[in-house]
C-alpha cells in the first residue's frame, strides 16, 4: 500500500508541476500557476505523514518508508531547481522564452556549479537524515526501524562519493580541449 502511495505521489508531483506550468503559460493564469507549484512539495508531505502513521502504529520500517524522508530532504534541497529547470523548457516551448543557458563545461565556473549541486545535496541530505533519525527516535525501536538507518548509512556514502567528485573539480579544474 505504502509503495502504490509512493508512485502516486511522485506521479502526483509531476502532475502538479506540469499544470502549474500549463496555468503560467498557456492559461495566463498567474496565481493559479502559484498555487500548484507551491503544492508539489505536499506531495512528499502527505507520503511522510503516511509512512509515520504506518510507523507509528506498528508497521516494520522499509526502504519505502525511508523515501518519504528522502523525498522530503531531495524538495528542500533540489525543488527550487527542478521547478526553475522545468520553467525555462516550458517558457521556450510555449511562451517563446529564452533558450537556458548551457551548462559550464570547464574552469572554475563548472567547478563553482558542481560545488553549488553538492551544497544542494548537502542539504537534502540534512533535511532527509534529520528526518529519519526523528523517525528512528519516535517509533524507540532500532530492530522496527534497521531499514531507515541503513539508507541513511548508504545516502551518507553517496553524499561523500559526491564531495569528492564535485570538489576535485575545484582542485583540478576541467579545462576546454
Amino acid at each position: 500500500m505504502l509503495l502504490a502511495l509512493l508512485v502516486a505521489c511522485e506521479i502526483g508531483f509531476w502532475l502538479l508541476l506540469g499544470a502549474g506550468l500549463a496555468a503560467r503559460y498557456l492559461l495566463r493564469l498567474r496565481r493559479t500557476s502559484l498555487v500548484l507549484l507551491a503544492a508539489t512539495p505536499l506531495v512528499d508531505l502527505v507520503l511522510l505523514v503516511a509512512a509515520t502513521l504506518d510507523l507509528t502504529h506498528g508497521g516494520q520500517a522499509t526502504v519505502v518508508h525511508a523515501l518519504a524522508a528522502v523525498y522530503i530532504g531531495v524538495s528542500v534541497g533540489f525543488g527550487a531547481r527542478v521547478i526553475d529547470w522545468a520553467d525555462q523548457r516550458f517558457a521556450r516551448r510555449f511562451a517563446g522564452g529564452a533558450a537556458p543557458a548551457p551548462k559550464p563545461r570547464f574552469g572554475a565556473a563548472h567547478a563553482a556549479r558542481e560545488r553549488s549541486g553538492w551544497y544542494r545535496h548537502l542539504m537534502a541530505w540534512a533535511v532527509g537524515c534529520a528526518l529519519l533519525g526523528l523517525a528512528v527516535a519516535l517509533i524507540g525501536d532500532l530492530e522496527r526501524t534497521v531499514a531507515l538507518t541503513r539508507v541513511a548509512g548508504l545516502w551518507t556514502v553517496v553524499l561523500l562519493i559526491d564531495f569528492a567528485i564535485s570538489f576535485s573539480y575545484t582542485l583540478s579544474p576541467r579545462r576546454a580541449h
